[in-house]
């Protein structure tokens, strides 16, 4: 038994079955003994591994993506490049490269990374040395200086907790994580039904939301809609708020059971767009999207990008840079790649642009929406 199993054990012993959103915080966040403060996950040895570490061209273009929406901001002098949850810092330091070519937005930046684990700011602070910008960490965008911004979150809003609602004799009660009689964690339900859900569904149906990320969401889009610029939102999730659940955990990049190994393995669920959406909307922020991530990719110019780089390449190096684009951008099932088959990203993977008010839709978006 972990520690952080033998914690949890001892939280529900003596106050009771924990509620989904606080037993994932928990797993996920523990200050000494939560799945990311305690590791790098990303990778072919840990557990998933994510678009800025399939390719360089993912950062590249997201930096050049980021450079012309400046351009459109009226290139403020000085700007906020924000990153939310930024691994390794892999995503900065190839968009901080690719934007070396705009000179004057080179100069514009000084780069934020929000990250709360210790393990991946010191692996962020190595890679990102040599960046040439200057660099700050944080804990909550709260705290970073006010002024016009530009925010990259990348597989960010999946890993934040989630709480579930079932309908169950006529009512929705809220799905708890309590103890069966071998001491394993397993689902139950509160006693207390939930009055302030009045959605009709058939019985057995699952209600799945995230606070967090809709606070963090209204927060982030009302600093851009009274000090300037735009976000660029890139997940696995759905565009329209639907009934079902979607909790799942990797670990060594297989499924297991979300309940089985807290502190062990990755647990996430899709975003809810349109959700996310609705927030920044109320916030006073324009939205764009969401768009599939190959539809985006492939309007910022990856083939054109694969093309370049292929050009210098051998050909090992040429086939992984081709196999690299057909996972990033197209919907295909079983690609093979090093360590195994995988699925693509392009469709599953959304994007999702909030933006001040006054902004036109930026490259990769057709249209603005208040």
């Amino acid at each position: 038994m972990s520690a952080l199993a033998a914690h949890l054990r001892e939280l529900i012993t003596l106050e009771g079955p924990l509620t989904l959103e606080r037993f994932m915080g928990l797993a996920l966040g523990h200050p000494t003994m939560g799945y990311y403060m305690t590791r790098d996950p990303l990778g072919l040895q840990g557990d998933f591994t994510t678009a800025p570490e399939i390719s360089q061209m993912f950062g590249e273009l997201i930096g050049l993506w980021a450079a012309e929406t400046w351009v459109a901001m009226g290139a403020p002098p000085k700007l906020r490049l924000i990153e939310l949850g930024p691994g390794r810092g892999t995503l900065m330091q190839d968009a901080l490269r690719a934007a070396s070519v705009v000179p004057a937005f080179a100069q514009a930046i000084h780069a934020h990374m929000v990250e709360t684990s210790p393990a991946l700011i010191q692996l962020q602070r190595a890679t990102l040395a040599r960046s040439g910008v200057p660099v700050s960490w944080h804990g909550a965008i709260e705290t970073i200086p006010p002024g016009p911004a530009i925010v990259i979150a990348n597989e960010f809003f999946d890993a934040l907790p989630v709480r579930h609602y079932v309908k169950n004799d006529g009512a929705w009660r809220e799905r708890l994580v309590g103890l069966d009689n071998h001491g394993r964690f397993t689902f139950g339900l509160s006693r207390q039904a939930e009055p302030s859900i009045r959605a009709q569904a058939p019985e057995g149906s699952i209600i799945e939301i995230c606070p967090a990320g809709q606070q963090i969401m209204n927060a982030l889009a009302g600093r851009l809609a009274t000090q300037g610029g735009a976000a660029l939102i890139i997940d696995y999730g759905y565009g329209q708020t639907s009934l079902g659940e979607t909790l799942q955990a990797l670990q060594g990049h297989r499924f297991v059971d979300p309940l089985a190994l807290p502190g062990q393995a990755d647990l996430t669920a899709h975003v809810d767009f349109a959700a996310l959406s609705r927030a920044a909307r109320a916030a006073g922020a324009l939205v764009c999207g969401p768009v599939t991530q190959g539809a985006l990719l492939t309007a910022l110019g990856i083939f054109d990008r694969a093309r370049a780089l292929s050009r210098r390449a051998n050909g090992a190096q040429a086939a992984q840079i081709a196999a690299a684009v057909t996972r990033l951008v197209s919907s295909e099932v079983g690609i093979e790649v090093e360590g195994g088959m995988v699925d693509g990203m392009g469709s599953l993977f959304k994007a999702l642009c909030i933006m001040a008010p006054g902004m036109a839709a930026p490259a990769g978006f057709e249209t603005a929406q208040a």
